[in-house]
Order: C-alpha cells, then sequence, then structure tokens
C-alpha cells in the first residue's frame, strides 16, 4: 500500500485456532525487522506461541528470526514451494483486509497507518463475525471455546 508514494508492508500474524489477528506491524520494507515488530506486539508470552508457519521468504527465513523463534521456543513451519494452500487462512484474511481497510484508505503517513491499522485490528478480531466461526467473532469463538473447556 501507498503511503505519500511510498510503498509500504503490512506484516499481521494469524491464529489458526480462531482467525484472530495476534500481532501487526508496517513498515517501508519487507524484511526481518517488519516481522520482528509485529512479534513484539503480542500481548502474552511468546513461549505460548507453538508453531509459526510462514511462506519461504526471506524476511522469515534468516538469522534475526532464528535466534526469535530458538530464543521462545517456537517452531517453525514453511510452506511447500508453490504450495498455495498452505497459507490459505492467511491468504484470506489478507484479501479481506485489502477489500475492507487497505483499498478504503488514503493513509497519509506512516503514523496514520498505524493508527487505522490498530483500529481494523480491534474492530476485526471483536466485531467482524466470520462464517467459519460459526458467524461469530474470533474473540467471542475463542471465550466460547475457554468456557467449554472448563
Amino acid at each position: 500500500m501507498e503511503v505519500q508514494n511510498r510503498w509500504h508492508y503490512i506484516c499481521v500474524r494469524i491464529d489458526l485456532f480462531n482467525r484472530e489477528i495476534i500481532v501487526q506491524s508496517v513498515g517501508p520494507h519487507k524484511d526481518a525487522a517488519l516481522v520482528s515488530r509485529a512479534f513484539a506486539t503480542v500481548q502474552g508470552d511468546l513461549s505460548q506461541i507453538q508453531w509459526f508457519h510462514t511462506d519461504r521468504g526471506s524476511e522469515f527465513k534468516n538469522q534475526k528470526m532464528d535466534e526469535l523463534l530458538e530464543t521462545f521456543e517456537i517452531g517453525r513451519s514453511l510452506s511447500m514451494k508453490g504450495c498455495p494452500y498452505d497459507n490459505a487462512v492467511a491468504e484470506a484474511t489478507y484479501k479481506i483486509m485489502k477489500t475492507e481497510f487497505v483499498n478504503q484508505m488514503n493513509f497519509q503517513s506512516l503514523r496514520h497507518l498505524e493508527g487505522e491499522l490498530y483500529d481494523y485490528v480491534n474492530w476485526f478480531n471483536k466485531h467482524r463475525i466470520h462464517g467459519t466461526l460459526g458467524y461469530m467473532t474470533p474473540v467471542q469463538y475463542r471465550h466460547a471455546a475457554l468456557k467449554k473447556a472448563v
């Protein structure tokens, strides 16, 4: 997406259990720093994350990411080369974000993009219903599952 005629990237991590966006970051470069900033937004204990699944991009497979995942004992799962189905949930979420968020906005600055992304993720997690979750929001689905587990 463009911010003041310069391309910028969004990095989000999705919990496959309930499709909740659990981390987000934005920046002018698609690199390990963008992914690391996203991990820094995790609310809670990073060691509770068991697996990190990505495509084979260099922003995900590098020494900085290796060290982060090793530090928190997070397993790595990489998509098979040329297999788009491995990231189907992520790709569907990106399409939704482009339709509902990116294509609807004009960002005046990186700070503006960051604020709008924060608001969108909050809305996505707490107010947007998902057919695959029984027409609940990701947060409602998580809470319902926790109640069943008790």
